[in-house]
């Protein structure tokens, strides 16, 4: 008999620990909001996301505000709509900003607030006018190496080394 309670604490331990298991998994993941806070949706236009993912973090100040819920392509303007769930206890003026960062050199990307200094804030359903797009790595890359080879091309005085001659 005494077997058998020993088996059934050990069940439920076990249990416990896959249950906390899945609630760090999910969190860790951003899949599963266990907070229930009221939000209000934004939209912003850029032409660049980079790899940004829906449920990426919105910061202000380092301050999680919000998260992405949606990210959507616009086909008359070409250009990505990301889709902002700001929680209801932060709000921002109608003249702020909206930048794709990235946390560390080669973490997540997420987007950054920066409010303006306008009294009236953005209504519910908003549009941020002022965005910046993602740095592309590639794109940085590429650029340096060509205008190292176009340097490479000129002997420093913007004449070719053939015009020597």
């Amino acid at each position: 008999m005494q077997r058998r309670g020993l088996e059934t604490a050990v069940g439920l331990f076990v249990l416990l620990g896959l249950a906390a298991l899945l609630f760090v998994a999910l969190k860790a993941a951003n899949l599963a909001s266990f907070g229930s806070n009221d939000s209000y949706t934004l939209r912003a236009n850029f032409d660049n996301i980079g790899g940004l993912k829906p449920r990426a973090t919105v910061r202000s100040a380092g301050v999680t505000v919000g998260r992405v819920s949606h990210i959507g392509f616009d086909p008359k303007f070409f250009r990505g709509v990301v889709t902002l769930e700001i929680d209801s206890r932060y709000e921002f003026p109608v003249d702020t900003s909206a930048k794709i960062l990235t946390a560390g050199l080669l973490g997540d990307q997420y987007i950054g607030l920066e409010p303006g200094g306008e009294l009236k804030n953005l209504a519910p359903g908003s549009e941020i006018k002022q965005t910046q797009s993602a740095v592309v790595l590639e794109n940085l890359i590429s650029q340096f190496l060509f205008n190292k080879a176009a340097e490479a091309g000129t002997d420093g005085a913007g004449k070719s080394e053939g015009a020597k001659k």
